[in-house]
This record gives structure tokens, C-alpha cells and sequence, in this order.
């Protein structure tokens, strides 16, 4: 439960510090590294509580960005990056960025708990 709990938490604040301020992108670290010293929990879980939250949030908001267009942005940073022109991929690589930096950040908080 704990860990859903932060999961949701670390996507909520992360969305609210990128629409409602006027922070630089990597703000969301912060608020994932509140989040897990807020909530207790091992390092490990800790670390997947802020990846899944803001792999989650980063890769639906690039989503939903990108429908609208008919992904013709994406397949083409898709085609300069080695990624084959597949924006799907590209949203994934979005998301996975996002996540580990959420994730390390949560990580810290867990250890900086102890």
C-alpha cells in the first residue's frame, strides 16, 4: 500500500511542479526525494516507487502531446536519433529518462532517511 501510495505521490507532486511553476525540468527529482522521505520505504522499492511514477507520467504526457499531431514530430527526432523512426520507442526513451532520475532521486531520499 505504501508503495502505491508513493508511486502516486511522486507522479502527482512531479505533475503539479511542471504545469504550476516555473521550476527548470529536473525539478520533479525534488519532490520524488520528498516523497521518499515522507514515505518509508527500503531502497530498493523506494528507487521503483520514483521510476514507475514518473516513467508513468513522463511517457502519458508524451502520449498525449504527440496523438494530436499524428506523430510527426516524434518520428522525426525518431529518425535523427538511432531509434529506427519509431516514435513509440521514442516516448519509451522519454519515459525511461525521466524515471531514473526520479528513481535515483528517491533512492537518496531513502538512504538520506536512514
Amino acid at each position: 500500500m505504501k508503495q502505491i501510495t508513493a508511486i502516486v505521490l511522486t507522479a502527482f507532486l512531479a505533475f503539479v511542479a511542471g504545469i504550476y511553476s516555473n521550476l527548470p525540468w529536473w525539478s520533479f527529482a525534488i519532490t520524488s526525494l520528498i516523497v521518499s522521505v515522507a514515505i518509508h520505504q527500503k531502497p530498493g522499492k523506494a528507487f521503483l516507487s520514483g521510476f514507475l511514477g514518473l516513467f508513468g507520467l513522463w511517457a502519458v504526457m508524451a502520449l498525449l502531446k504527440d496523438i494530436p499531431n499524428d506523430h510527426i514530430l516524434s518520428t522525426k527526432v525518431a529518425q535523427i536519433l538511432p531509434l529506427g523512426g519509431s516514435y513509440i520507442v521514442l516516448i519509451l526513451v522519454t519515459g525511461i529518462v525521466g524515471g531514473l532520475v526520479s528513481g535515483l532521486a528517491a533512492l537518496t531520499g531513502s538512504y538520506l532517511r536512514k
